[in-house]
This record gives C-alpha cells, sequence and structure tokens, in this order.
C-alpha cells in the first residue's frame, strides 16, 4: 500500500504530466495529497486521459520542454519541490528510428537537464527517473533481465534509455553523494496499458483505435512476448519507491516493475482478450511489413521490488485489459471520464488511501 501520510502535503515536480502514466501519476497523487508542479509537452491528443479526466483543473500546470534547461531550472526552483519524478520522454520505440536526434535529445540530454535542474535543490528529498524494460542488452535468451544486467539497446528509443541510466549513475555519484543529498533511484517498466493512452505503434491503443473505428487492428508480431501491465501497477510501484527511497540510502539504485509471469504473454494473446472483451466484430489481421527489429522476448525479474519494497501487481492480465477496455467504452459513450477515471483509480488502489475529492 500507498502511505497517503507521507504524500500528504508533499510538493512534486512531475515532468510528462501530460503523457498516459504521467496523468494516471497525478490523479494518483493529487487523490494522496500532494501538491503536483507538471512540467511537460501539451498532450498529444484530443482524448488523452489528461484532456479527459482534466487534470489541469487540481495540479500545477506547466507546458514547457525539457530540452530548454533554463525553463526548466526556473520552473523547479519555484516549485522547491520535496520529490521529482522525472518521465517526459519519447517513449516509443518505432518512431526512434524516424526521429532518432529528436530520441536522443529527449531521452538524453533531457535526463541530463531534469539531473542537473535538481541538484541545485535545497528541500529535494528523493528523485526517481523513470527509464524502461528496454534498457537492458536483450540477447534474445528469454530469460528474465535482474537490475545488475548490463544495460545496452540496438534501436535509438532501447539505447537512449540506457544512457539515460548511465546518465543518472554518475550524477548520482557525482553530485548526489554528500551527507543530505536527495537520492536518486531508476525506474524500468514497460509495456502498459489503460484507459486514455493513443501512442502510435503501441498494441492496445492501436486496438481500440480500430475498435472504435471498426477496422480490423493489424498485428505486426504476434509471437512476441512482453509483460504487461495496467499503468497503475508500476506507477504505485514508483511511490512505494519514493517513499523508502526518502528515508534510506539502501533505496538508491534501479529497480524493475513488472507483472507475474502469468501476464508475460505474447502479443496474440492480449488481442484475444482485447477481442473478447470488446465484443462487436472485434478482429485483428497481419500486418506483413516491413518492419524495423524488434526484440522477440523480454521479460523482468521483479524479486528485488517484491522482496525489498513489499511491491506485487494488484491487477493480473484480464483484470488491467477489463479496466482499460471498459474506459474506451465509456469514452464511446459520453460518460464523464474525470469521474470514470477516478473511480478506476480507487477500484485498484483503494477508497481508503483517498486524501482529496
Amino acid at each position: 500500500m500507498t502511505d497517503p501520510a507521507f504524500w500528504r502535503g508533499k510538493k512534486v515536480f512531475l515532468t510528462g504530466h501530460t503523457g498516459f502514466k504521467g496523468a494516471w501519476a497525478s490523479l494518483l497523487l493529487r487523490r494522496l495529497g500532494a501538491t503536483v508542479y507538471g512540467y511537460a509537452l501539451p498532450p498529444t491528443h484530443q482524448s488523452a486521459l489528461f484532456v479527459t479526466a482534466r487534470i489541469a483543473d487540481d495540479i500545477k500546470h506547466r507546458v514547457a520542454d525539457i530540452r530548454d534547461l533554463s525553463a526548466l531550472r526556473g520552473a523547479m526552483a519555484q516549485a522547491d519541490p520535496d520529490v521529482v519524478i522525472h518521465m517526459a520522454a519519447q517513449a516509443l520505440v518505432r518512431p526512434s528510428y524516424e526521429e532518432p536526434v529528436e530520441t536522443f535529445a529527449t531521452n538524453v540530454m533531457g535526463t541530463v537537464h531534469v539531473l542537473e535542474a535538481a541538484r541545485q535543490l535545497r528541500s529535494l528529498q528523493a528523485m526517481l527517473i523513470v527509464t524502461t524494460d528496454k534498457c537492458y542488452e536483450n540477447n534474445g535468451t528469454g530469460a528474465a533481465f535482474r537490475e545488475s544486467d548490463r544495460l545496452g539497446g540496438d534501436d535509438p528509443y532501447s539505447n537512449s534509455k540506457a544512457c539515460a541510466e548511465l546518465v543518472t549513475h554518475s550524477y548520482r555519484h557525482s553530485f548526489f553523494n554528500a551527507k543530505g543529498a536527495a537520492r536518486v533511484a531508476t525506474a524500468r517498466a514497460g509495456n502498459v496499458f489503460g484507459g486514455g493512452d493513443w501512442a502510435r505503434d503501441r498494441l492496445v491503443p492501436d486496438a481500440m483505435q480500430a475498435f472504435l473505428a471498426g477496422e480490423a487492428l493489424r498485428i505486426r508480431n504476434p509471437n512476441s512476448v512482453r509483460p504487461w501491465q495496467h499503468a497503475l501497477d508500476p506507477v504505485l510501484g514508483y511511490l512505494k519507491l519514493i517513499e523508502r527511497l526518502a528515508g534510506d540510502d539502501h533505496f538508491i539504485g534501479g529497480w524493475n516493475f513488472g507483472p507475474d509471469a502469468a501476464s508475460e504473454v505474447p502479443v496474440g494473446t492480449v488481442v484475444e482478450h482485447l477481442i473478447a472483451l470488446w465484443g462487436g466484430g472485434a478482429r485483428w489481421t497481419a500486418d506483413a511489413g516491413p518492419h524495423p527489429h524488434e526484440a522477440a522476448y523480454l521479460r523482468l525479474d521483479c524479486a528485488k521490488a517484491r522482496g525489498e519494497l513489499g511491491w506485487t501487481p494488484r491487477l493480473d492480465l484480464a483484470q488491467g485489459l477489463r479496466l482499460t477496455v471498459d474506459w474506451y467504452k465509456a469514452l464511446r459513450e459520453g460518460r464523464d471520464l474525470r469521474k470514470f477515471s477516478l473511480d478506476q483509480l480507487d477500484q485498484v488502489v483503494g477508497a481508503s488511501s483517498r486524501t482529496v475529492a
């Protein structure tokens, strides 16, 4: 469980709050009583969770770019946060082939800028840099990656996130190593899904857009295995980590947040779940290509988070996908998506954790 007493009144500087996972994090942090200072580019879709749940109404919302160090420094200094959570990123593999310079500039130098701005803060207690499960050097064996495994990545996205891990390591040892300095950790998760995601070339939002339009979902690699999880599960892990990190050097470093082994399944299995949940003629077809390289197997060993944080996923694959499909059906039906999203949050987190209505 998250600790509402820790978050009540905390000032949290959150980059990427207009993105899919950042928007869910914003909702949760506000529910726990934190003051959220969001810093991000504008949302990229009119039905993004940030828009439909009206998140800008109750956070400090700033539209800006993490590649602008001067603007970032000013915003962070003004917020004077207790906690920094860095989620802003170019977060997709396939677009990284199309825009490698932008991907490296955002994911590597953007992380440098966040760390550089944060080291000027006096009140900062803890900082979490969110990377990805794709930061590991994938040798294709199918073995689950541990936090101590070699970092790497062949495609620009994966490589840029491995670089972000190395940048964080350097800053942690060079500038956050004095007594009383903020403690810094990284979090590695991936293949998240949930309501309000419209990213292209990502399986679940691609499926929802196809089904909403009455079209067949086009699948590139139905046999590729990934660790699938609802976005709230890793976000809850991030907050649990920060709670412990703020008071204990032991929690400095890298952490995996992935689903149970039963949710590490092929793309085709997820698609069949989605089709069954959606109904109404939902279907898929093979997309023959050409396509850039993507790893066939990706699994995470999360024993560290389970054993040392006491964190476990709250949702299995079927439960997470059901919540997700229900959200997009609510959008189709014109429901109040702020209330609907908060109700889903309470289903997962528990209404007992609520400190802000």
